[in-house]
């Protein structure tokens, strides 16, 4: 009985050293490490999905990607009917040449106008030496009249001749400035005629684009998902066809406690496990925080001046990058359940300024490849 004693009490003080080593041991890690650690498990993978949708409506003629489908940036997705579109870019065309014709008529009326002044001109000129011959000779013919050398007759008819030879300069004047008055109208007229033709232009780039935008192109690299566009469907602008998933530029969301932020900067160090991909680990850095935590941003964003309120502890999206070689680079896809670590050591180096912590007035470092 003594000896079991014994071996017992050796036992407990083996257990109870043991325990008290392991509680040093928990109580060094967590002044050193843990107590800097804030984790969650409320993240998600996400990527910047894009929505493609048709910029025209049309019935849709060929679907040539099938689901899960890897695409790049500008491979044809879809083709639209074409038909009326064609007919709309033939109908503008028409209209272009048909104010491109207008305009060149103007034009030649400009050059007519030009000559018709030239003519009205030399007209004038014309009048005014046959003004200066009448003059003339009605000078002559009264000096002579006056010493009674010729008849009255003739004076009359020298007076009748210089007013007739004034009233056609007269005219020649008037319709000199006529023809002058004509090209005002006429560089009026090419002013509407040139706008009209610019007009008649955009209309038929937009029947181009138009036409163009029935060939429905990817806008990024990507994963096909989510098609729901099929041949003869009737496609609208901004109705979803089906969506591209840039793989592998995906980033971790990570809904972190109000209470987590306050040692929180950005570059710090993030541990990343992903629950689809047990034991693997990956490491990213702190990107971003959202501008408001995620309740501010829901349909119906809270209404605390009330007389039920409850304190509820908010949480705020902070943005995680991975690097594009990860080990899970091309495995990970938006919406899988991650648990995410910051390591936010070193916090007191960062100011906890605005600019900063919510990346408005600073870019995130680049994240090097591991």
């Amino acid at each position: 009985m003594a000896i079991a004693a014994g071996v017992r009490k050796i036992v407990l003080s083996g257990v109870a050293a043991a325990a008290l080593m392991g509680a040093g041991w928990e109580g060094w890690h967590w002044w050193h490490e843990g107590r800097f650690i804030e984790a969650t498990d409320n993240a998600y993978v996400h990527s910047d999905v894009s929505v493609v949708s048709a910029k025209v409506s049309a019935y849709v003629r060929e679907v040539r990607v099938a689901e899960n489908q890897e695409v790049r940036a500008g491979d044809v997705l879809a083709v639209l009917d074409d038909q009326d579109f064609r007919a709309k870019v033939a109908e503008a065309e028409a209209s272009v040449a048909a104010q491109r014709a207008a305009f060149g008529t103007i034009d030649s009326k400009l050059e007519l106008q030009r000559a018709l002044i030239d003519q009205a001109a030399a007209a004038l000129s014309s009048a005014e030496v046959e003004q200066r011959r009448a003059q003339q000779d009605y000078d002559r013919t009264r000096s002579l009249a006056s010493e009674s050398w010729t008849s009255k007759q003739k004076l009359e008819t020298a007076e009748a001749d210089l007013s007739k030879a004034a009233a056609g300069v007269a005219r020649a004047r008037a319709a000199l400035q006529a023809e002058k008055d004509q090209i005002a109208v006429l560089d009026a007229s090419r002013v509407e005629a040139e706008a009209h033709l610019r007009q008649a232009e955009a209309a038929l780039q937009t029947a181009r684009n138009d036409l163009e935008n029935t060939v429905v192109r990817a806008a990024v690299d990507g994963v096909v998902g989510n098609r729901g566009v099929q041949v003869g469907q009737y496609a609208r602008p901004g109705v979803q066809l089906m969506a591209l998933v840039p793989l592998p530029d995906v980033y971790v969301l990570a809904n972190f406690k109000e209470t987590q932020l306050e040692r929180m900067r950005l570059g710090q160090k993030v541990t990343v496990t992903v629950d689809a991909y047990p034991g693997r680990v990956l490491e990213g850095q702190v990107e971003s925080l959202a501008p408001a935590s995620g309740s501010q941003f829901s349909l119906l964003p809270p209404e605390n001046a009330t007389g039920n309120f409850t304190k509820i502890v908010q949480r705020v999206p902070v943005r995680i990058a991975l690097p594009r070689d990860n080990a899970l680079a091309g495995l990970l896809r938006p919406g899988l359940s991650v648990e995410a670590e910051v390591d936010t050591r070193g916090a007191e180096n960062h100011p906890h300024v605005a600019g900063s912590i919510f990346g408005t007035a600073q870019a995130a470092p680049a994240i090097a490849s591991k």
